[in-house]
């Protein structure tokens, strides 16, 4: 559910970006646990990682 809200999000702001599917992608997954987490959406913008959909937290990543 928050995954497409994150991608909704996106895509209404014109934002690019690179899906990674944890479910079909190994090394998707693996990154993720890397970084610590076990639960989805992470989006990370140049190194800023934001854990399920906050809003605000994009807003300010994006610079938007």
């Amino acid at each position: 559910m928050f995954c497409d809200t994150t991608k909704e999000f996106l895509s209404r702001n014109n934002i690019s970006y690179t899906e990674r599917n944890v479910a079909e992608d190994e090394s998707a997954l693996e990154e993720l646990k890397e970084l610590g987490y076990m639960t989805t959406p992470v989006t990370v913008v140049d190194g800023t990682v934001i854990v399920g959909f906050n809003e605000t937290e994009l807003m300010k990543a994006l610079g938007l």
